[in-house]
């Protein structure tokens, strides 16, 4: 990955405010498939594909140094 999850956070976040008209708690609010379903980025694989909390929770202590 070359960018930090942070980095691909905050362009999500640009992204789902200017596609979905999405304000940052909405964008925290919603869980990764639910962005991937509203950016209609979903596929019948794209779950399989996916990460659960447990990954994200993993990448978010990483990016923070912990």
């Amino acid at each position: 990955m070359n960018q930090t999850f942070a980095a691909a956070a905050l362009a999500l976040c640009g992204l789902s405010a200017r596609t979905l008209g999405w304000r940052p708690h909405e964008f925290w609010a919603a869980t990764p498939a639910e962005l991937a379903s509203a950016l209609g980025l979903l596929c019948p694989d794209a779950a399989a594909a996916g990460f659960d909390r447990q990954t994200l929770q993993r990448l978010m202590e990483h990016d923070h140094g912990r």
